[in-house]
């Protein structure tokens, strides 16, 4: 099989690549080349998909099986590279998002579920990141001739992950001393590593599928509890988690997911956010490694050289998690309420 992967360089698109050469495909991958190394035995094209030679230069390495987007966020934009490749590959996977979906997370999801309003054509500032994914997969569906697969991803773990969610919570367990968490041990999460992601969507591919899938995981598949437990255990620090209610952190500014990451209260506009389901990926093939595999193998990346650095590098988006004075001053707040 040949496979193109729109950028492949970082987390979820380095899964694709290094699982399409575990079995054997020959890969090419299309990116700036700012983002990071690219596995060994890849072939590298570098080019920008907002520039139409580069796009163009792109399309004469082909023809490929299939072409992988992980990149894509603006309709405009992932329109180019779907009109520059629509008679060099048989298939298009769009790495989406379930933010796309209405009503979510204030009630649950599935595939029946609508799309946000977007237009196919929109350009990265004609509406917000939830709206513009709806519109990529319009104009995936709309431009490309031949297999079109959605793939609508909820949170992704694993190593390699950027977005300081559990690389978060084993940064801060390896620090010790009482750990500001929210809600309570018992509640549940829903989470996917990327490698098992990449497993299905080239399987996909492989038996010809098409259609969009939710791949999130195997429902309330970690406890709070268990997941800060491992954390703990791990990092062998003594860290002990200080359950403080949902109230009292909203009452202290604390932002569901970005300030304490992956706490999000039930409120009535969070209602349903770890409430969709993957029963259809499920049952065509998604395979889910346990959620504490998946921790365990993101601290074995940050431990190695360079790891701490590249997860807490600069990424696309800014750090807003809980620093250890702000923490240390809840916390106080938190002592004094009880």
């Amino acid at each position: 099989m040949r496979l193109l992967v729109i950028g492949g360089t970082v987390f979820l698109g380095r899964a694709f690549v290094a699982e399409a050469r575990s079995r054997g495909w020959h890969v090419t991958t299309f990116h700036r080349g700012r983002s990071g190394p690219d596995l060994p035995g890849v072939q590298v094209v570098n080019g920008d998909r907002e520039n139409a030679a580069d796009l163009a230069r792109l399309a004469t390495h082909g023809p490929w099986d299939a072409v992988v987007d992980v990149c894509g966020y603006a309709p405009a934009v992932v329109g180019a590279s779907v009109r520059a490749l629509t008679r060099h590959a048989g298939a298009y996977l769009y790495v989406s998002s379930i933010n796309a979906l209405a009503p979510w997370p204030a009630a649950p999801v599935d595939e029946s579920s609508p799309l946000l309003p977007c237009d196919p054509d929109a350009g990265p500032d004609d509406a917000g990141y939830a709206e513009l994914k709806a519109g990529c997969e319009r104009v995936v569906e709309r431009d490309f001739t031949g297999r079109t697969l959605i793939l609508r991803p909820g949170v992704v773990i694993g190593p390699g992950d950027k977005m300081r969610r559990v690389t978060y919570w084993l940064r801060r367990a390896s620090r010790g001393g009482r750990m500001l968490a929210g809600g309570g041990p018992a509640r549940t999460m829903q989470l996917i590593d990327a490698r098992d992601i990449a497993a299905f969507g080239l399987d996909r591919i492989e038996l010809g599928g098409s259609g969009a899938y939710l791949t999130t995981g195997t429902p309330a598949n970690v406890t709070w509890g268990d997941f800060l437990g491992e954390c703990a255990a791990l990092t062998g620090a003594g860290a002990e988690p200080v359950w403080a209610g949902d109230a009292f952190l909203a009452e202290q500014g604390i932002a569901p997911f970005v300030t304490i990451p992956l706490w999000a209260p039930p409120a009535e506009q969070l209602a349903a956010v770890w409430d969709f389901s993957s029963e259809k990926a499920l049952a065509d093939g998604l395979r889910c490694r346990p959620v504490l595999e998946s921790v365990r193998d993101t601290w074995d990346w940050l431990r190695a050289p360079g790891g701490m650095e590249e997860a807490f590098g600069t990424y696309r988006y800014p750090d807003q998690t809980l620093d250890a004075e702000r923490e240390a001053r809840v916390l106080a707040a938190w002592d004094a309420r009880n």
